[in-house]
């Protein structure tokens, strides 16, 4: 396990509830202190004019080279803010890693899969030279003004000497994504409210303590703040059917030691965003749990353990934030080959 960013993670003891005599009580209180809950964003936070400019960036189709992709391109609606593709592909038509969820992406110490990125403006500012296509980052500014954004990057960042600006297009995407916050059923149980979860589902987070899930998948948006090696118990692609096998970090680092660890994926709306793993190789989460199950834990779970652990994730889906969306007046239009649902 590697942690990165602002947050620190040493080795870490998976917390053990008694089976078969755990109590709603007792089930909340350890939850509580594995978990944590998330909030709606205000209606301040967005209609800043920060985060309105920052939603108009996020949309817009012509501020690539192409004209055709924008940052929603890899994360729409239809998928809960992720790319039901196994591999997105950029305004040169190249492709990536399977594109993950940017709800709560914000919130993490390292974005992507290999947490290359330290913020979500860092983020913003080198897909203008990757996912956008342009040679340099400085190539967008004249496509925005032309676009007549410059009224609005001066209402965001009032009284800067250069207000539209690589920085500040970094600055602004950021600031909407924070936005993209979606409380769920597993938080309003959590705040006490006992219905909030089935029966099924409350066993489904008993597993999910018990059989060592929680190991690296914890805190509030239950994952994203560490690295961890891909296939600790067997090799993933023998599981997974993967063809083309990615060393992962090492890719980066050069270091042997760092082959195939990859971000641990957060798990908020994780129903919602198949496929799964960093090359979109499984469709089904079932399927993925219990590949999960035995390529990081070394064990092989039982079809109704299963159905519990896939419940519970169920329960971690929230609504689609209502400013995930392109306001008035900005071109969108999904990839090919998705459909609107």
């Amino acid at each position: 396990m590697k942690s990165f960013g602002l947050k620190t993670l040493a080795a870490i003891a998976t917390l053990s509830l008694a089976a078969g005599s755990v109590t709603a009580n007792e089930l909340r209180t350890t939850a509580k202190s594995l978990f944590g809950s998330v909030t709606a964003a205000s209606k301040k936070e967005i209609n800043d004019p920060k985060a309105l400019l920052g939603q108009a960036l996020f949309w817009d189709m012509r501020l690539s080279s192409n004209g055709k992709v924008a940052c929603a391109s890899c994360h729409y609606q239809e998928n809960w803010g992720s790319d039901e593709r196994p591999r997105s592909i950029n305004a040169r038509g190249g492709r990536t890693l399977q594109s993950q969820t940017v709800f709560h992406s914000q919130d993490t110490p390292g974005l992507r899969w290999l947490a290359d990125r330290a913020s979500g403006a860092a983020q913003a500012m080198g897909s203008i030279t990757g996912s956008m296509g342009f040679a340099k980052r400085e190539d967008i500014l004249p496509v925005m003004e032309k676009f007549g954004y410059v009224e609005q990057f001066q209402k965001a960042f009032p009284g800067e000497a250069t207000p539209m600006s690589v920085e500040n297009y970094g600055k602004a995407l950021e600031i909407y994504q924070r936005t993209l916050r979606t409380p769920a059923p597993f938080d309003k149980w959590l705040n006490g409210d006992d219905k909030a979860l089935t029966a099924v589902q409350k066993k489904g987070l008993e597993n999910f303590i018990n059989v060592g899930c929680v190991g690296c998948h914890r805190g509030s948006l239950l994952g994203g703040d560490m690295l961890q090696r891909f296939g600790i118990a067997d090799n993933y692609w023998s599981h997974t059917g993967s063809t083309d096998i990615d060393s992962g970090l090492m890719k980066n680092t050069g270091k042997e030691e760092d082959r195939f660890f990859f971000r641990v994926p957060l798990l908020r709306n994780i129903a919602k965003t198949q496929p799964y793993f960093h090359d979109g190789s499984v469709a089904d989460l079932k399927k993925a749990t219990d590949i999960m199950a035995k390529v990081q834990l070394g064990q092989t779970l039982d079809d109704n353990t299963l159905n519990e652990l896939v419940a519970f994730m169920e329960s971690l889906t929230g609504n689609i934030p209502v400013n995930f969306v392109a306001p008035a007046g900005i071109p969108f239009e999904l990839p090919e080959g998705v459909k609107k649902k």
